[in-house]
């Protein structure tokens, strides 16, 4: 069925015979106007005329460490969008366990002549790896940016979330809500965001003059690692906890429950990234958002420059986090504190 003038002309405010010189590619209608018509041919659902469809500027892949964790596919789509507006082809790459790794995906995308490459949490996060594999493609003069995570020995665009003040934010909150015994968990400390929050962690526990002995217990990412940690950090009379994911987070939640803890009236937990549809959990998570789209929106730019030859930063671009408050955290009582401990 082809496209409705009338339909697309209704969405895009303009007449239906202005539609109709748009799709025949006359002259007499102004760029704007032609651009918002045929973006509303788009959000339609209507297929391009094949004299209107943009030539492809090129492939460029988007390696991802995963997709159960729902912020990798909501910066996968903020990424995928910004670079087809640029006339990008994007190519996703996610890895499973027991799936193709990165290096393989590398592989893949080089016999296909990408364009550039945007790693997301890759191994460039890894403090323990051997960060070579980054420097061969910059000798190839092959754009690419890194996103969270960072190596003095590449020289590349980089792009972060603040993780430092990422933890200052969850301890400021959770110790103005009265937790003494405020615990942490994230993954493995060689990766470089882990590290840091841990840092900032520390840090913040240290400006409020609360101890942070025993108060960290590091896992896995994932529903099950939160759930780990904080059934240790509990039998040590946590409180509360700051997690390195809202994943996390909801598995700590889940263990404080599973010991007859209320939450937020017995104990208290932040997440971090703001995961799509964390905000409707029972009960909805306070976290610290990752500004995901911003950072999304920055390393395509900062992959476009580069594949057009412009001059970028060798260097790291972090972006601020945000703290949001939900119905996960709740002040704690010197009675309650004492009650958790006794258990």
């Amino acid at each position: 069925m082809g496209p409705r003038l009338a339909d697309i002309a209704r969405h895009a405010g303009v007449s239906e015979a202005t539609v109709s010189r748009v799709l025949n590619d006359k002259p007499g209608v102004g760029g704007e106007t032609r651009r918002t018509v045929l973006a509303a041919l788009d959000v339609l659902g209507y297929e391009r005329p094949a004299r209107l469809r943009r030539r492809s500027a090129g492939l460029v892949g988007m390696v991802v460490p995963e997709l159960e964790n729902p912020v990798f596919p909501v910066f996968a789509q903020a990424a995928e969008t910004a670079l087809a507006q640029r006339g990008y082809v994007p190519v996703l790459c996610s890895q499973s366990p027991g799936g193709i790794i990165e290096d393989d995906y590398v592989e893949l995308l080089l016999e296909r002549n990408v364009s550039g490459i945007i790693f997301v949490s890759g191994l460039h996060a890894d403090s323990t790896d051997d960060h070579g594999r980054y420097r061969e493609l910059l000798a190839r003069r092959l754009p690419i940016v890194l996103v969270n995570g960072y190596a003095e020995d590449i020289q590349a665009p980089f792009i972060s979330c603040d993780d430092h003040e990422a933890s200052r934010l969850a301890v400021d909150h959770l110790a103005a809500l009265g937790h003494t015994r405020i615990g942490f968990t994230s993954g493995p400390e060689r990766k470089v965001p882990v590290h840091r929050k841990l840092e900032g962690f520390r840090q913040a526990m240290a400006r409020n003059g609360l101890p942070d002995e025993e108060m960290v217990e590091l896992s896995m990412f994932g529903v099950e690692g939160g759930h780990a940690a904080a059934f240790r950090l509990l039998e040590r009379g946590a409180t509360a906890m700051v997690c390195g994911s809202d994943l996390m987070a909801l598995g700590a939640i889940r263990a404080a429950r599973q010991r007859g803890l209320s939450v937020p009236r017995d104990f208290s937990a932040v997440g971090f990234d703001d995961s799509p549809l964390i905000a409707f959990t029972d009960p909805p998570l306070t976290t610290v958002r990752q500004p995901v789209q911003s950072m999304a929106m920055a390393a395509v730019r900062t992959i476009c420059d580069e594949i057009a030859g412009n001059e970028v930063s060798r260097a790291e671009f972090m972006f601020a986090p945000e703290l949001v408050v939900r119905g996960s955290t709740g002040v704690a009582s010197a009675a309650e504190a004492d009650a958790l401990r006794a258990l």
